[in-house]
């Protein structure tokens, strides 16, 4: 019987498959008042629970004491939030172009499988460990100039001191070029001349960004209730005391504080920057000589050319003192100012651990 009415009911009607959406490309003049988000400053920089474990688990594995990787995450109301990255392999120095190409190739073979997995994969920096605060080089700098230019806040680069992680204190900084400094790096002029103009020093080539880290709550409880102490008690030696899952916070009397390793690397960087001094210094001196020889040679034939005006003759043609005399250009002094940068941040490391070695040794000996 139900069957014989289901046969006699009209067939339903099928129903339409949706069209695919169609979305039309935003023209180049709207770009900008659709992304509000581009015309706010970046203020501060959030950087998650998960990144600072990456990043310490990677500098600590790492066979080189310049460890690297990509930031993934995006900007909200002027906050850059880190949410995830990776490392970027390690290569030598010899074979620089294939090595720089694999990275290439690995960088992007990353970005697309988190892309599919539907992860972030919007690249926001990068970071770059250190020893004893120098993070100023040549590789840093350009790097972040070119993230600067194509990223949409310009990317920062967080730097983490491998020597305060072994005293027992994560150090995590973020940094990005001024915009003096981009001004003189896009003109790739770096003389004495353009670094007047720009006012630029060793302090003023990066900018400090306000850092903060994210945690999840569940695992800001979970520490603090490991943190707190047991209510079980211990007898130890007679006495007794309550038990914790984590040791004390506070420092122990450690007096190995690698001040003789500091000072040998403030030694080599003085060292390494006078002879960039000696060496700028020498290519001064041929700009001179070869300016001086320029010079004489204009005068000796203005000198020549008033002699045969005053002989009625005609003056001798005027040469392209450019073409007869090879002025070099003036050196850049880039360099110098890294290695500047290099040097305080030596001093501020030595000038930390000396501090708080000297704290130790009182309270040793108060005690």
């Amino acid at each position: 019987m139900a069957a014989a009415l289901a046969a006699s009911l009209p067939a339903p009607a099928a129903t339409p498959a949706p069209a695919a959406p169609t979305y039309e490309a935003i023209p180049a003049s709207m770009s900008k008042v659709i992304d509000i988000e581009a015309e706010i400053p970046l203020t501060s920089v959030q950087l998650d629970g998960m990144v600072v474990t990456k990043i310490l688990k990677h500098t600590i594995e790492s066979p080189s004491t310049t460890a690297h990787g990509l930031l993934l995450g995006l900007d909200l109301d002027g906050t850059l939030e880190v949410s995830n990255s990776f490392p970027l392999p390690h290569h030598g120095s010899e074979e620089d172009d294939r090595s720089s190409k694999s990275v290439a190739r690995y960088q992007a073979s990353m970005l697309r499988s988190l892309k599919e997995v539907q992860s972030d994969d919007g690249v926001v920096g990068f970071y770059q460990a250190t020893t004893l605060g120098a993070f100023f080089n040549q590789t840093l700098v350009d790097t972040q100039a070119i993230h600067q230019e194509k990223l949409r806040h310009g990317g920062i680069v967080i730097v983490h001191d491998l020597s305060q992680t072994t005293r027992g204190n994560a150090s995590f900084r973020a940094f990005r070029l001024t915009s003096a400094f981009l001004s003189a790096h896009k003109k790739s002029n770096f003389s004495s001349a353009s670094l007047i103009d720009h006012s630029l020093t060793f302090s003023s080539i990066l900018e400090e960004v306000p850092l903060k880290i994210r945690t999840n709550p569940l695992l800001s409880s979970f520490l603090d209730t490991i943190a707190q102490p047991d209510e079980t008690i211990q007898e130890i030696g007679g006495g007794v005391e309550t038990g914790s899952a984590l040791p004390p916070s506070f420092e122990t009397l450690n007096f190995g504080t690698g001040l003789a390793k500091n000072l040998e690397q403030i030694t080599e960087a003085i060292d390494n920057y006078r002879t960039e001094e000696g060496n700028l210094a020498y290519m001064s001196r041929q700009i001179a000589r070869e300016r001086l020889k320029a010079d004489t040679y204009i005068a000796k034939r203005k000198e020549e050319n008033a002699a045969r005006v005053a002989q009625g003759l005609a003056p001798l043609p005027e040469e392209d003192v450019g073409r007869l005399f090879k002025i070099p250009a003036e050196p850049s002094r880039l360099e110098s100012l890294l290695l500047l940068g290099q040097i305080d941040g030596y001093g501020k490391s030595l000038e930390g651990s000396a501090s708080s070695g000297l704290v130790k040794m009182h309270a040793a000996k108060a005690g």
